[in-house]
């Protein structure tokens, strides 16, 4: 049985910033990232996708051995062990914003965060990215 979302919605998508960046992410400017992030007004979640690291190899003659890859690795994000499991190569930071200004001022602050830490280069844009709501897929599984 499926359980509804985490949050009342009311039927209205909450705005989402992407971040995407013009390389893939080390462990460490991941970190750097998020806990940027961390401290920017009306942040509701950040979604991060990019290349999988996973724990076996999937594939080739060392199929099924462990996958020792170096940037594998737990991090600290706001006191919390996060266990990053692929190359970050883009954000999705969706806001919990009433008005314009607010989205404003939380874009500001974004760019601030990702101006400091993404040197080599990245897009923004806001819109909305993830679905919000079941769809037909959903309840077909």
């Amino acid at each position: 049985m499926m359980s509804g979302p985490a949050a009342d919605y009311a039927g209205i998508p909450l705005p989402e910033v992407e971040v995407f960046s013009n390389r893939l992410l080390s462990v460490e400017t991941t970190e750097k990232v998020l806990n940027a992030l961390n401290g920017v007004d009306y942040v509701r979640q950040i979604n991060m996708t990019g290349e999988s690291l996973p724990k076996t190899i999937n594939s080739g003659p060392a199929k099924g051995h462990a996958n020792n890859h170096t940037e594998r690795k737990v991090i600290k994000v706001a006191g919390r062990d996060v266990e990053i499991c692929y190359l970050v190569g883009a954000f999705y930071i969706e806001l919990a914003v009433e008005n314009e200004e607010q989205l404003e001022s939380a874009v500001e602050q974004i760019k601030a965060a990702c101006d400091l830490h993404l040197t080599f280069g990245y897009s923004i844009n806001v819109g909305r990215y993830s679905k919000f709501r079941a769809s037909l897929k959903d309840y077909r599984e």
